[in-house]
């Protein structure tokens, strides 16, 4: 705009006398200084681009038409497979968010016109989490613009964080971990809470200036999410933003996964194998991890038939993580596809915004025999605050209770007492479940 304003002047300057030429340019580069310092507001109608009338009621009335009227057009199974989720729980989300969320409201804007419904505004979001496809495809059929569309996706992440991550980003309760140790000590791994991985998010937009730093073996930028998942899929720790240039370690010293048992505020969980007793509850892990007293590994290269059992057992219950994050990138193709969003933090808000929706998800699928626990009793939130009333252990204690954590001498009997639990379960003819042959 400055560019044309100046040309047009310049242009002036030039038909005018020799006499005038000095003040013509003077009043251009005015009028330059002026456009430049003056910053346009985002969004509006502009001058010269045309308009869309898009009839955003009819849109309404037919999204309800084809899902949420008595005899809808398409069934409830239809929905789930559309938006994920069953329509129960579509209304559940709408309602809490609409309730907390100002953007989410319904409201008429200067001229008189009614906005976006919060079912509208919601279903679009959750159609972009889970079809990762142009902002402009909504356009067709919900009737909504590009620019609306993604500021819609943004605002509807941030509103699944903040009304439901407390509840669905948070470690398990000790009723929780009484549940999941009695569960995995059942398949042979008393002790046992989980399975624990990582998994890269590819950022197309990835800035020039940051690319070295996200660029890994992957060969493209990325983003890194560090999860813990159980048997039903369920995520109970997501660390998300890690740079693509880290590997698994670097994000395990870099993670808050173990800070609970660090800072002693972690459930007890205290188990027996093969006749020794240990006081710290483990994840299972891939072969890039150290030698922790909190993980288990598998035996790369197993060579007699107690090592063979012991890494096919292990192997199989590791696979948690990993089908975890396949399920989380099916229902939610917007982590499948590379992003083609610009902000860190906005990428941030849509991978935690998912891996809650598919908590939810999860425990609206299932039968869940827990008692309901009211905030006040969780453990943490996913980010906590700072709280200065609490006892907070020093410096000393906080490396002793590392040093436990990473003790490398309990890993390796630890490893060697399920071995032979796992001999005792799958290998030998007196054991309770089926032996089965050894290739």
């Amino acid at each position: 705009m400055a560019w044309r304003y100046l040309k047009t002047s310049m242009l002036g300057a030039a038909a005018a006398s020799s006499n005038d030429d000095d003040d013509l340019v003077a009043a251009a580069a005015a009028v330059v200084i002026q456009e430049l310092g003056r910053k346009r507001r985002w969004g509006g109608s502009v001058p010269g681009h045309r308009t869309y009338r898009r009839d955003r009621l009819a849109a309404h009335r037919q999204l309800h038409m084809d899902y949420f009227v008595d005899r809808p057009l398409y069934n409830n199974e239809m929905f789930r497979r559309r938006f994920r989720m069953r329509p129960e729980l579509f209304h559940d989300i709408v309602r809490k968010i609409a309730a907390k969320k100002k953007y989410f409201q319904l409201s008429r804007d200067a001229a008189g016109v009614l906005s976006f419904s919060p079912d509208h505004k919601c279903a679009v979001g959750i159609k972009m989490l889970a079809y990762g496809g142009p902002a402009d495809s909504m356009d067709e059929y919900l009737k909504m613009g590009e620019s609306t569309v993604l500021e819609t996706l943004k605002e509807f992440a941030l509103a699944v964080v903040d009304v439901f991550g407390d509840e669905f980003l948070r470690p398990p309760t000790s009723a929780e971990i009484e549940r999941i140790l009695k569960r995995n000590e059942e398949r042979g791994f008393p002790g046992m809470i989980g399975s624990i991985d990582c998994m890269h998010w590819e950022w197309a937009n990835c800035p020039t200036a940051l690319a070295g730093m996200y660029l890994g073996h992957k060969g493209k930028p990325t983003m890194i999410l560090e999860a813990v998942a159980t048997e039903d899929l369920r995520i109970w720790h997501a660390n998300f933003g890690f740079p693509g240039s880290h590997n698994d370690i670097n994000v395990l010293h870099r993670s808050n996964v173990f800070d609970d048992l660090a800072n002693g505020i972690a459930p007890p969980v205290e188990f027996n194998v093969n006749g020794n007793t240990y006081s710290l509850g483990y994840y299972l892990a891939d072969g890039i991890y150290p030698d922790w007293a909190t993980l288990v590994k598998s035996i790369s290269g197993p060579i007699t038939n107690m090592e063979k059992i012991f890494a096919e057992q292990q192997e199989a219950c590791r696979k948690e993580v990993e089908r975890s994050f396949g399920v989380l990138q099916a229902k939610w193709k917007i982590l499948y596809n590379p992003s083609r969003l610009w902000k860190p933090e906005v990428l941030n808000t849509i991978m935690r915004a998912c891996v809650i929706l598919h908590n939810m998800i999860i425990e609206d699928e299932r039968d869940a025999d827990l008692p309901n626990i009211h905030t006040s009793e969780w453990p943490r939130a996913a980010n906590p605050t700072i709280i200065q009333d609490r006892d907070i252990p020093c410096i000393e204690e906080f490396v002793d209770a590392q040093a436990v954590i990473q003790d490398k001498e309990t890993n390796h009997q630890l490893q060697k007492d399920l071995m032979e639990h796992m001999w005792n379960l799958y290998g030998t003819k007196s054991g309770p479940f089926v032996p089965k042959p050894i290739a």
